[in-house]
């Protein structure tokens, strides 16, 4: 089964990299990109650049109606309440760092900060420094054997002392998709304000965010197909509110003296300095795209991919899974064999995936494994390219062994 993807010749690089020799299945670490954000991207450096909410001429005036309507469709895209609960940052991991900061205030000495096992350093170094700094303590959600969150042990761990929960939406290692639904309320129960890192699972299906009722969903660009550099952080109205200012400078400055300053609200006041104007300008044409394709389809697509790359990996002798991958990725350890070997001899025959401990360094260390390769997929991705996959890794497999 080809299981073709009717969407493949929207990203003009695949053809140039199969061209090469090259199959793509690193979509997990960053996407490819569709010509409408190509598009978008040379007409605005060519039609004139200019910055944003600073000045009257033309094109500022253009540049700045370009950048806000990009928040409107990334506040579209998340069901926000208000293109305002909407804050462009320059990744995921910028957003993560910005709340850190930005919530200091609000932790005390003995205060708990909950995370689980399955966290992306993004999601983990932050708050683990944050705890560091404020004395207070950082609790980990332990797993299930499928790599899912432990509830009953959440129940147990999320108490009168959580003050913050920041968890994966999708793991980027094993594919899971965390139980928030149940998870959330435990900690909202308790007071405890709760972020969600979507950088995986935003790419996958349209999430509400007034449905899943969490405080805070940051989100990165290039891996929603967008360019590299920007990202969006969501915050509920008032739990923005509760953000004290972690970056000085222009723009998001209310009034100034040498000897005091006052700031604008979110989101200017959380802007500050020149934004990734051409990038954000390309992420709202990216989802002007994305919003375009018939979700449905884009869905099934995915899971008959998913499918395939799961059956052909657990037929195969020696090949173990991490956990119960659900969606878009499957990392894996191959008995006997070191994943850097693997990796080495996939990348001689042009397979374009990710080997080693994937920015996740405490998950494998709990795994029990030193490291794993992951194939990771998009909608561009189709049969053939897991064929070649396949094909690749049984000739590097009798080689190793």
């Amino acid at each position: 089964m080809s299981l073709l993807s009717p969407w493949r010749t929207d990203f003009p690089a695949l053809a140039i990299l199969e061209a090469q020799g090259q199959t793509y299945l690193d979509s997990a670490a960053t996407a490819q990109k569709p010509q409408a954000l190509i598009d978008a991207l040379t007409g605005y450096y060519t039609c004139g650049t200019a910055n944003v909410h600073r000045a009257q001429h033309q094109p500022a005036e253009r540049a700045t109606r370009a950048f806000e309507d990009a928040r409107i469709k990334v506040a579209r895209w998340l069901n926000a309440s208000c293109p305002t609960e909407i804050v462009f940052t320059r990744g995921a991991t910028e957003a993560l760092n910005l709340l850190a900061y930005g919530l200091e205030h609000l932790i005390e000495a003995g205060d708990e900060i909950v995370v689980s096992a399955v966290e992306h350093h993004a999601n983990l170094l932050p708050w683990q420094q944050l705890a560091r700094r404020r004395d207070a303590q950082l609790i980990v959600l332990p797993l299930d054997a499928r790599g899912l969150i432990d509830m009953d042990a959440a129940a147990n761990l999320i108490g009168r002392r959580t003050r913050l929960l920041a968890v994966s939406q999708l793991s980027n290692v094993i594919g899971t998709w965390q139980p928030l639904t149940d998870l959330l309320p435990m900690a909202k129960a308790q007071g405890a304000l709760t972020v969600v890192d979507g950088a995986q699972g935003v790419v996958h299906g349209r999430h509400d965010m007034q449905a899943l009722a969490c405080d805070f969903y940051v989100l990165s660009s290039h891996k929603l197909y967008g360019p590299e550099g920007v990202g969006a952080l969501y915050g509920r109205g008032e739990s923005l509110l509760k953000l004290k200012h972690w970056q000085f400078g222009g723009e998001m400055v209310r009034v100034a003296d040498f000897h005091h300053a006052e700031f604008h609200a979110a989101p200017l006041g959380f802007e500050a300095g020149t934004p990734p104007i051409g990038g954000v300008i390309g992420l709202g044409a990216t989802l002007d795209y994305l919003s375009k394709l018939d979700a449905t389809a884009v869905s099934g697509h995915e899971q008959a991919l998913h499918m395939k790359l799961r059956a052909g990996l657990t037929v195969r002798d020696g090949v173990k899974l991490l956990g119960e991958p659900q969606v878009a990725l499957a990392s894996f350890t191959v008995e006997g064999i070191h994943h850097g070997d693997l990796a080495h001899l996939l990348t001689e025959q042009g397979m374009a995936v990710r080997s080693g401990t994937h920015c996740a360094q405490p998950l494998l260390k709990t795994l029990g494994v030193e490291g794993a390769t992951r194939v990771s997929l998009g909608l561009y991705n189709d049969g053939l390219d897991l064929e070649r996959f396949f094909d690749a890794l049984d000739r590097a497999l009798d080689m190793l062994r």
